[in-house]
């Protein structure tokens, strides 16, 4: 039986992707979530910098964290520059908190941000998954799957 599509979120500005996500763990539930950041913070995202592909959110004292994201310095920010690498809050409803914190602690999931985008009134935004660890051999599975709808691709380009 085929999975459900994801949810999709109004993303008008992707700054930053976590490509590898996809390949590493299986996704289960998406939540979108505001992130709490200064002013050079922000204007080094609206540059284009950023990456998060080696971080992870964690529910802590009821708050969501995003952890381990680089958000380079912004280079006209003087003395009021920012830390690179420090702990950023995410804003969720206390529901979603919730719901995840019970997710991470019984059935062993994890927080993965996917990726960092602004969205139409232009605020940035954080597209986190709960997700569970893939095997090796489930990402064998995955790679043959999609090397077989490639190879159907190009039959079918070459047929029709």
């Amino acid at each position: 039986m085929a999975r459900p599509r994801p949810v999709e979120f109004e993303k008008k500005k992707v700054v930053a992707d976590n490509r590898r996500a996809r390949f590493d763990y299986f996704l289960d539930e998406f939540f979108e979530a505001g992130i709490a950041l200064t002013g050079t913070e922000v204007k080094s995202l609206r540059f284009g910098e950023g990456s998060i592909a080696e971080s992870y959110a964690e529910v802590k004292d009821g708050q969501v964290w995003l952890v381990n994201s680089n958000v380079p310095e912004f280079s006209h920010g003087n003395r009021f520059n920012h830390e690179p690498k420090r702990p950023r809050k995410l804003l969720l409803h206390e529901r979603e908190i919730e719901k995840m914190r019970n997710a991470v602690s019984r059935e062993g999931m994890t927080l993965i941000p996917l990726s960092i985008y602004f969205n139409g009134r232009g605020r940035a935004k954080v597209e986190l998954a709960l997700a569970k660890g893939k095997k090796l051999h489930d990402k064998r599975d995955t790679e043959k799957a999609r090397d077989w709808k490639r190879e159907q691709q190009r039959l079918l380009r070459d047929r029709g």
